[in-house]
């Protein structure tokens, strides 16, 4: 039990005087270019669906003549 507690003042220790916390302008710059990021893939995505499905119609058209 002594070691679980030692692990736990040690992990709070750590958390409140050695881990470097961002500003609040860094905060900022890390989410814009998470969303940013997160916005480009999400419409590389969608660009590849609606090519793939666009090809996947266009190739259906000959058997369903």
């Amino acid at each position: 039990m002594n070691k679980i507690s030692t692990y736990f003042k040690e992990s709070y220790e750590e958390l409140l005087n050695r881990v470097t916390w961002p500003t609040w302008s860094e905060l900022q710059q890390s989410t814009a270019i998470v969303l940013a990021a997160t916005v480009l893939i999400t419409a590389i995505v969608w660009l590849m669906d609606f090519a793939s499905g666009w090809v996947l119609k266009f190739i259906y058209s000959f058997f369903n003549k």
